[in-house]
């Protein structure tokens, strides 16, 4: 399908990027690694009346530790994520769960900044974020603000970015010497995950001092397992305490009915894929 006409530019710099959506406004649609706005544009879903590609911008990429930080820049791609040392370091977890997004082709041209700026409650990344305690990096005409991913997902399709800002990075403490674990369930390769589980823990003299659990696809944006983190701090790290603390993975979320499944199976699938996630984490 042919999609509807837009103006097109590309700024050669973050400057020009903002001063470009200052201008446009609503208008705008920021176009990164294009895979999720070009099917967007195809099926005349989106009506921009300008694209702006930051695709050639250099500051928007690479990878690096900072004070036992792990920044990453927005026009990153998913293949440097799942192959940097540094973020298999430090963030395990986002390697992990990377690797696992579609398949080869769009993980050569996807970056974890459009996958992030979508937003999709289904995708695997924004749940992965979540669970790291990760910090946003958005730059407007006001210049830089800090974003925690807790407070990033406003509801389906939308984030705190406003339409004069650009994602330019993402900021994840830390987690080395944690155990970690992504596992989805999807009725195809390369699907969407029906539901998925990112789970983080950490170990102290056999009981679990702490566990994040990130959820995908359990309501119009990811969320944390609150329930089952707090049922897992200070539990023994042996598989009926995990299994008993997974029975509240679904509790506070509002999964959606849709051919795929009913909200009660995915209520069922976060509380069986919660507890293979941290056993596997525990390994």
């Amino acid at each position: 399908m042919i999609p509807p006409a837009f103006d097109y530019v590309r700024p050669a710099s973050v400057d020009e990027a903002v001063r470009t959506l200052a201008d446009a406004g609503e208008d705008a649609k920021v176009l990164a690694g294009g895979q999720s706005l070009l099917p967007l544009l195809r099926l005349r879903l989106a009506f921009p009346e300008l694209v702006v590609d930051i695709g050639r911008i250099p500051e928007l990429r690479g990878i690096r530790e900072e004070a036992g930080t792990l920044v990453i820049g927005a026009m990153t791609s998913h293949h440097d994520v799942v192959r940097d040392p540094l973020v298999r370091r430090h963030a395990g977890l986002l390697a992990a769960a990377t690797a696992t997004v579609a398949d080869p082709a769009v993980r050569h041209r996807g970056t974890l900044g459009g996958s992030l700026a979508h937003a999709d409650p289904a995708a695997d990344l924004p749940a992965v974020i979540l669970a790291l305690d990760a910090t946003l990096i958005a730059v407007g005409p006001g210049g830089r603000r800090a974003i925690p991913a807790r407070e990033f997902f406003l509801d389906y399709l939308q984030t705190a970015l406003r339409p004069d800002e650009l994602l330019v990075g993402v900021e994840i403490p830390s987690t080395e010497g944690w155990g970690f674990h992504y596992e989805k369930f999807q009725r195809v390769a390369q699907a969407w995950a029906v539901v998925g589980v990112a789970a983080l823990v950490r170990r102290d003299d056999g009981r679990l001092a702490e566990s994040r659990i990130g959820l995908s696809n359990m309501g119009s944006t990811p969320l944390r397992a609150t329930a089952a983190e707090e049922a897992l701090a200070g539990a023994d790290a042996e598989p009926g305490a995990v299994a008993r603390a997974a029975e509240a993975a679904a509790e506070g979320t509002h999964p959606s009915s849709d051919p795929s499944a009913s909200p009660e199976y995915r209520a069922h699938l976060a509380r069986v894929l919660t507890r293979r996630s941290v056993l596997a984490a525990l390994e």
